[in-house]
């Protein structure tokens, strides 16, 4: 198999199983229990593994909190700050791009009666700083931008968003999920009062995320019922998760410009021969402020989902866009909000390289693509 859909999830790294074996036949215990060894090992580990993952992000320890993944930390950040802080201001903003995990949180907010402003984006994917200018005012609470867009892989201009957000006394929240071990993040150069986390897309496990939260933000409790994470989320901690993510993180921190020069290679050579050789393959997102793992396209006269069986009955895992809205009727939202026809859109593939793909393995899905582009093309009938 050749698994080409990183950005949905990733391979655990062999030295991350490693490292969270022993938490599953040594140091098992549970780390609220801290009068025995077995749970202040347990205890240690997590906090241990807590300085890891801050230090990497340019965050503090204390300043990270743990989670179930992703999806929950941009949950927990959207909510808890719109309610904590309603009394200054009902005003909140993100972006028509967004991952559904913050979309539907501020629709939940919006149905509450809080006034949700949804950004427009360029042709790119880039939101409009302009009209972000022109939105934000002194009753805005909280502006979420995500760092990344997980389909298409545009960068956003992150910096500039959160000195936007702060100059109007707004915070700024990021699901940096995507962006997380592909690029250098430093929470407090960004100027991020929130930011999302994610194990699984960085070649860790699933079902375990972190949250950060500046120490200067007050957070409200996500779970209640117990004393773990400073009382914020109740509940024994995944300590096998938490050892892993951290791990992980660490492996790709300590090899950074490596790791985003073979994903670069690789994006690039999809990028060049699939434009070269597949007519009227259209490249979506930025051309160049872009993940550098993520090639996606659109196809005229071939419906993607046809094209993934294809690659998938020829040995390749991939994607028409995030697998969180897979089995979902319609156009992506992303493609859509950045003007894509839903003719056009509904021909999308993303291809998402990762640290275990090779640039054979490159050739080998062109090579498939190109067949499968040719049969299904002659198949439609809108293609002459």
């Amino acid at each position: 198999m050749i698994y080409m859909d990183n950005s949905a999830t990733t391979k655990v790294r062999p030295e991350v199983v490693q490292a969270m074996l022993p938490c599953f036949t040594e140091q098992f215990g549970n780390p609220s229990s801290i009068y025995h060894t077995s749970g202040a090992d347990a205890g240690k580990l997590i906090e241990t593994s807590r300085e890891t993952i801050a230090r990497c992000i340019g965050a503090k320890s204390n300043e990270i909190y743990f989670t179930a993944g992703g999806t929950e930390s941009d949950n927990w950040a959207v909510r808890s700050v719109a309610y904590a802080l309603k009394n200054k201001g009902k005003r909140l903003i993100t972006s028509k791009i967004e991952h559904h995990a913050v979309l539907h949180s501020f629709e939940i907010l919006e149905a509450e009666g809080f006034d949700v402003v949804y950004l427009d984006v360029n042709e790119y994917g880039q939101v409009d700083l302009e009209q972000l200018r022109a939105e934000i005012n002194d009753e805005t609470t909280l502006v979420s931008i995500m760092m990344v867009n997980n389909e298409v892989g545009t960068v956003q201009p992150v910096e500039e968003i959160a000195k936007i957000a702060h100059e109007s006394g707004a915070l700024f929240h990021t699901d940096a999920v995507q962006g997380l071990g592909s690029f250098e993040i430093d929470v407090h150069k960004i100027g991020a009062d929130l930011a999302s986390f994610s194990a699984h897309k960085i070649y860790g496990p699933k079902g375990v995320g972190a949250l950060y939260v500046n120490s200067k933000v007050n957070i409200q409790p996500l779970i209640v019922g117990g004393a773990q994470e400073r009382k914020k989320r109740a509940g024994t901690e995944n300590v096998p998760g938490i050892v892993g993510f951290a791990k992980a993180l660490e492996l790709l921190d300590g090899d950074l410009q490596s790791h985003q020069k073979h994903l670069r290679e690789m994006s690039s050579l999809l990028i060049k021969r699939i434009t070269n050789e597949i007519d009227n393959a259209i490249l979506t997102g930025h051309p160049s402020e872009r993940h550098p793992g993520i090639a996606s396209f659109c196809f005229e006269f071939a419906e993607g989902e046809a094209i993934i069986l294809d690659l998938n009955f020829a040995g390749i895992s991939a994607s028409t866009g995030s697998a969180c809205t897979t089995g979902k009727a319609g156009a992506s939202h992303v493609l859509q909000a950045m003007g894509i026809s839903d003719m056009i859109s509904h021909g999308s593939l993303r291809l998402s390289v990762g640290y275990f793909n090779t640039l054979e393995e490159v050739d080998t899905v062109v090579e498939v693509l190109k067949k499968s582009i040719k049969r299904l093309r002659k198949m439609s009938p809108l293609c002459d």
